[in-house]
């Protein structure tokens, strides 16, 4: 063991992220053991999902902090490359939870698709940590295990992200006015994982070896599907399969996902195909959508109008925020002025702004609400991606002006602050939009769609991350760098406003008032009472709010 005096900076934060560990295992025993119903005005179960959720991202984002990393350091791969195999893989990630909302909604239910899920996440952060001879990919057979480890990872994902989702909004009731400070609740235990498994994780997997910090993130998924598991009485029978499902059927689905990993395996290693299926199938899904759309009444057909129009925003929005994991975690590693802390642990900046910020924007979205100044949903999205694009501009600008052979380490800070602000206007507002939105025989589809929206910005940011790299086979450059974070960032900030001049209309295709009173709170209960016709297949309990 180190002697306290010769610590440096990254001992002490991952022994301070240990503690803090240690702390949440205590009060989520505590709030597992409670009797009552509600903690802190929510659902029990809220906080059992918040949990599951914790360590599902405690294990992913520890995993992805160091795998840009472990891809250039260990399997030898050139920047460009390995950017193109990061956002390959994030994309991929992001996609199969099309593929787990199918199953969910029309056989397993949500419940026992975030236990497969989970089941299979920790199968593959387990393979993580065969690491090989760190010969390079070239001459290493071990590779065949790395990709295998990924696809396990990315197929899990896929049935556990989009359905414990669902679960969340199925906790409260449609005119629940908790709805949104759920969802941020949820979000920052999203992102409590997401922190501490960048600190710990990269910790280990810089300094002590890559399987060290691997086998951590495998133990995290494990925890979380354990309490999942015990938590079972505290959902009250919410994401249960729609109709009873026999046994040989059921593991015939589970059959599915362990054949759906074998395809991905393939998919992971030939990079650009992934851009073309992406392509293919985003076209299958927006047709599919826009058909049952336009068999629906005026409203509900609108409001999937809207639906599209805030999920088209995703790749934009992620595939510039998704440099954080790619280009700007190699950025950080090679010419910012880190002060001996490991690279990787600067991942978890993002996460703790969200721990730390999540709560004022829950209270400011309601604040503003109840003077009738909070800013629409689509306008919230215009704002973030405005935020998003100053994040780079700042940060360029602060690197160009400064000077010098390293970039301040207070810049890091500021793109990161700046990105978070934004991430909190657009990501969880979008999670509560889609499940208010979205009919409820389309409820994990459309929450699948969003998901795959997002998994078109990860391979955004992957060619992205492959541009700063010199293309496929090339290095980064400090100039090079600096000089495309310039024109996304103002891109970025053009199409934020043009987003926020458009809200107007998109708030009117919501159709959050439908009795022109200026209160949506009892717009639903007002509607049934009138009679308004309901769309097919539309269940009067499925009409969103705001």
């Amino acid at each position: 063991m180190k002697d306290i005096a010769l610590w440096d900076e990254g001992d002490w934060i991952a022994a301070i992220a240990a503690v803090t560990l240690f702390a949440v295992l205590v009060i989520g025993g505590m709030i597992a053991a409670r009797r009552s119903q509600e903690v802190v005005g929510h659902p029990r179960g809220l906080f059992v999902l918040f949990y599951t959720e914790m360590w599902e991202r405690f294990s992913y984002y520890g995993m992805r902090a160091l795998l840009i990393l472990y891809l250039t350091k260990h399997w030898l791969f050139e920047d460009g490359k390995a950017s193109l195999i990061y956002g390959a893989y994030t994309s991929l990630v992001y996609i199969t939870p099309v593929l787990g909302g199918w199953l969910a909604d029309r056989y397993l239910g949500q419940r026992k698709a975030v236990l497969f899920g989970g089941l299979l996440l920790a199968l593959g952060h387990g393979f993580m940590a065969f690491e090989g001879d760190g010969s390079g990919f070239d001459s290493d057979p071990t590779i065949s295990i790395f990709w295998l480890a990924l696809s396990f990872i990315i197929v899990g994902s896929g049935f556990l992200k989009a359905n414990i989702s669902v679960i969340v909004g199925q906790l409260y009731g449609i005119t629940d006015e908790r709805r949104d400070s759920a969802y941020t609740i949820f979000y920052m235990g999203i992102n409590t994982g997401a922190a501490l498994g960048t600190i710990l994780v990269g910790y280990l997997g810089e300094t002590i070896g890559w399987g060290y910090g691997f086998g951590l993130a495998g133990i995290g998924m494990v925890l979380g599907l354990i309490i999942f598991a015990f938590g079972k009485p505290a959902l009250m029978g919410q994401g249960e399969p729609p109709a009873p499902l026999a046994k040989v059927r059921e593991y015939s689905l589970y059959g599915v996902g362990v054949a759906a990993v074998a395809g991905i395996w393939f998919l992971i290693q030939y990079q650009n195909v992934v851009g073309t299926l992406l392509g293919i199938a985003g076209i299958i899904l927006l047709g599919y959508v826009l058909f049952e759309a336009f068999k629906m009444e005026k409203h509900p057909r609108e409001r999937i109008f809207a639906i599209i129009f805030l999920v088209a925003l995703q790749p934009l929005f992620w595939g510039l925020f998704e440099q954080a994991g790619g280009s700007l975690n190699l950025f950080t590693d090679r010419y910012v002025d880190r002060g001996g802390v490991p690279a990787s642990l600067f991942q978890s900046i993002n996460a703790i702004f969200i721990v730390l910020l999540g709560p004022i924007f829950a209270s400011l979205w309601i604040f503003l609400s109840k003077r009738n100044i909070e800013p629409s949903t689509p306008a919230k999205f215009g704002l973030g991606i405005v935020q998003v694009g100053l994040g780079f501009l700042v940060f360029t600008w602060g690197a160009n002006a400064l000077g010098g052979a390293l970039v301040p380490v207070f810049l890091v800070f500021l793109i990161y602050f700046l990105h978070t602000s934004g991430e909190l206007c657009l990501s969880p507002v979008g999670l509560s939009a889609m499940n208010r939105l979205a009919p409820k025989h389309m409820a994990s589809l459309i929450m699948g769609a969003w998901f795959f929206m997002t998994a078109w910005g990860n391979f955004v940011a992957g060619k992205i991350g492959e541009a700063t790299g010199g293309g496929e086979g090339g290095e980064m450059t400090k100039e090079g760098t600096l000089a495309i974070y310039t024109s996304i960032g103002w891109l970025a900030v053009g199409i934020g406003v043009v987003v926020m001049l458009l809200a107007p209309l998109v708030k009117r295709w919501m159709h959050l008032d439908t009795l022109n009173d200026d209160n949506v709170g009892d717009d639903l209960l007002g509607a049934d009472e009138a009679g308004e016709p309901q769309g097919p297949g539309i269940h009067p309990a499925t009409r969103p709010l705001n």
